[in-house]
């Protein structure tokens, strides 16, 4: 039983505990003892020289300090510096930029003390660090991109139409494609702020009460020329409630997936937009009968810049999805995607504040 209890349920074998403490006054007590007897019998030999007795009590007293000293100085030195001393070196490479450091654990599994929890969640961090550093060089190759992509369209076109040689109709058809990227890349740019405001907690939710299905009803003929063009069939199968979010956060959401829905159905298909009340929950359905993705897409679908259609790339930056799952979590909501191949996809979200 530890002399105080660590909070933490990993430490199987703490430093301080009372058998460590019982053991420690054990040893100090039969030093004490056996000190104590041999001063005894030199007093009876030196009973009559009262200065000899205190010399040796004092030099009795010093050996015993010594002694005590030298034990817990080592004792200090395997249990408490060596450790130390490990996880410094770690900590002073980590802070240099080296993120593939690690310390090997001191004991083995079901004897950790406070030492072995410290080093398992400095190299959770590490490990949590590193895969950062990882995704922050992704995000920025992927950026560079992403933007790269539209400005060379632009500049590639707008050089073109300089050119007298070009007629009205082409001239025209140009005009349409630098507009067409120069809305790509002001989107792109719209939700790469987004994303970081979120990230970083700089939107703050100011919930209220509002009609859940109003907005999704909304936010469908927002898209009504787009299902149109592609000649999709569009069915809403709405139970009017009431929720209490943030609704700009949640508009995110709804024109995100409504939007992919759209751009992944096959010409001709079906999207549906369904809300229902089930399991204490106002739950939103949204499908799409397009191609459906296999289960390794469906792990990176809300990964940032992740496309799992790269025949579609063009449409989309790879943030929509990123941005659904970040307002998702700040809302307290769950998000979940079911999808067959050839079938197409349904992306389900459960809002529990609701009436």
């Amino acid at each position: 039983m530890s002399a105080k209890r660590s909070s933490d349920t990993r430490v199987r074998r703490s430093l301080f505990t009372v058998r460590g403490y019982i053991g420690f006054f054990v040893l100090i007590a039969f030093v004490v003892t056996c000190s104590f007897l041999l001063f005894d019998g030199l007093m009876n030999h030196y009973e009559d020289n009262i200065r000899i007795s205190a010399l040796l009590t004092l030099l009795n007293i010093m050996f015993l300090t010594a002694l005590l000293c030298l034990f817990d100085g080592i004792r200090r030195k395997i249990t408490i510096a060596r450790p130390v001393d490990r996880i410094l070196a770690a900590t002073h490479k980590l802070t240099s930029g080296d993120l593939s450091v690690r310390i090997q654990p001191l004991h083995q599994y079901g004897h950790e003390d406070e030492f072995d929890v410290i080093i398992e969640d400095f190299n959770r961090m590490a490990q949590e660090l590193s895969g950062i550093e990882t995704l922050k060089t992704d995000f920025i190759a992927n950026v560079s991109h992403e933007i790269k992509t539209p400005l060379s369209i632009i500049q590639n076109y707008a050089e073109a139409m300089g050119s007298e040689s070009i007629n009205a109709d082409t001239r025209k058809a140009y005009s349409e494609t630098i507009v067409t990227a120069s809305r790509r890349l002001t989107s792109l740019v719209s939700n790469i702020l987004k994303l970081s405001k979120l990230e970083n907690q700089e939107i703050f939710p100011q919930s209220k009460w509002y009609s859940l299905g109003e907005q999704l009803r909304c936010c469908a003929l927002g898209f009504e020329d787009l299902w149109e063009q592609r000649g999709l069939e569009f069915m809403v199968e709405i139970d009017e409630t009431e929720v209490f979010y943030e609704e700009n956060l949640l508009e995110i959401v709804w024109n995100n997936l409504i939007s992919n829905a759209i751009k992944f159905s096959n010409h001709g298909g079906m999207v549906t937009v369904s809300l229902k009340k089930e399991n204490d929950c106002a739950v939103v359905r949204i499908s799409d009968g397009g191609c459906g993705m296999p289960p390794d897409v469906g792990e990176h679908i809300f990964d940032k810049f992740y496309q799992g259609d790269t025949s579609r790339a063009a449409e989309g930056s790879g943030l929509g999805l990123a941005l659904v799952k970040r307002v998702i979590d700040i809302v307290g909501g769950i998000i979940s995607v079911e999808s067959t191949i050839g079938k197409g996809s349904t992306f389900t979200v459960q809002l529990s504040k609701y009436r």
